[in-house]
């Protein structure tokens, strides 16, 4: 059952933009506000979180759905009580909130979250703003969002721990800020990591090949997404210096103990949700094999409710874990070249976006992992 109540907001163009209801108090616990819920993160975020067995959603906010009523704009994910996103203050969040979640553009989290960070508040943030230690990196990758905003949050930048679930578990339990990473990062690092983190692949010459549907350009119109112009059509973007290449070699370089450069090429395929990416890397022993590699993949992973590592000869399809937390992983060996060949799927809304935000959620909350996360799809 769904309940609403309380209030939430974000700060965009210099005002506040929530939905208020007083249903519930700051004496009841597990309140989840979404700020940035009605992008197709924040949807997804409210469409898990509903029907939640132990979080509450508590405020909704939005941007340009100000004064809509939610049932109005989304009557697949009715709420039992029928929001209308408003106006309000920080102080207002604060005071019905105990989770804070953030699925907003690049930027515009760093101008709301220092205003949020109070004793008994814990915050996910979806955007890029915290994935880095350095803000002065961020500056160099995001510099159009740094003309815009002029961060200076320096110190804030460190308290975050990078929410890569399945690789940073431990962290992320005794974190307050979590920073989740991006939706190519976590397809591609999922598959290469383990090669990586035990030293079978060379560190130079890693190449990633990643095509994705046209939700991860967000849900604000754009030409190259409409349908007469991405149908029937593949095509590469951000070619060389893609925003994420710094982000997959930031963590990929402190698992492995070395300093990563790769390339990393995304591609726009015609479809809605999904991210294949194909990793290319050079095996230090040539005698290794695909079942010698699927079993190092095997084993680390076991645990992780997430993660399924195929038979080797079977190659995932990004349909296998359409609408769910999965990621799939495959590996193959070309002898003749002595390369590995990684390939990973996900679906970029869910386990590369809101799904691993409310599995952290569930980590930080000290509760099931899996809780509220489907791994099942509807297919076809």
């Amino acid at each position: 059952m769904s309940t609403i109540g309380s209030q939430s907001s974000i700060l965009l163009d210099g005002e506040y933009l929530i939905y208020q209801d007083m249903s519930f108090s700051k004496s009841q616990s597990n309140k989840i506000a979404i700020l940035g819920a009605t992008g197709y993160g924040g949807i997804q975020l409210v469409r898990l979180l509903k029907d939640h067995p132990f979080f509450k959603i508590t405020f909704l906010g939005g941007d340009r759905t100000a004064g809509q009523k939610w049932n109005d704009l989304f009557p697949f994910i009715n709420l039992d009580f029928d929001p209308i996103i408003q106006k309000i203050n920080i102080k207002e969040i604060l005071e019905v909130s105990d989770y804070v979640i953030l699925s907003l553009p690049n930027g515009i989290a760093s101008q709301i979250l220092p205003k949020l960070l109070v004793e008994n508040i814990k915050i996910i943030d979806l955007s890029a703003d915290y994935r880095y230690k350095s803000l002065d990196i961020w500056k160099q990758v995001y510099s159009t969002e740094d003309e815009k905003y002029n961060r200076s949050d320096y110190d804030i930048c460190h308290t975050f721990t990078y929410g890569l679930t399945e690789w940073n578990r431990e962290l992320i339990t005794k974190s307050n800020c979590v920073s989740c990473p991006g939706c190519f990062p976590t397809s591609a690092l999922l598959g290469v990591l383990p090669f990586l983190k035990q030293g079978l692949i060379e560190t130079e010459g890693i190449i990633i090949d990643s095509k994705t549907g046209t939700s991860g350009g967000g849900r604000i119109p754009k030409e190259h997404l409409l349908l007469s112009e991405s149908s029937e059509a593949i095509s590469a973007y951000g070619v060389i210096g893609h925003r994420h290449t710094s982000e997959i070699e930031q963590f990929a370089t402190q698992v492995s103990g070395h300093s990563i450069e790769l390339q990393f090429t995304p591609h726009l395929v015609p479809m809605v949700r999904g991210i294949l990416s194909t990793i290319y890397s050079r095996l230090r022993d040539p005698g290794l094999t695909a079942d010698d590699c699927r079993t190092l993949l095997d084993s680390f992973y076991r645990n992780d409710p997430f993660i399924e590592v195929l038979k080797v000869g079977i190659y995932p399809s990004t349909k296998w874990v359409k609408n769910t937390n999965k990621a799939l992983l495959s590996v193959q060996v070309d002898k003749r070249t002595g390369r590995l060949v990684i390939m990973s799927v996900i679906d970029n809304l869910i386990k590369g976006q809101a799904g691993q935000a409310i599995q952290n959620l569930n980590i930080m909350a000290g509760i099931s992992e899996n809780s509220g996360l489907p791994t099942s799809n509807f297919y076809p």
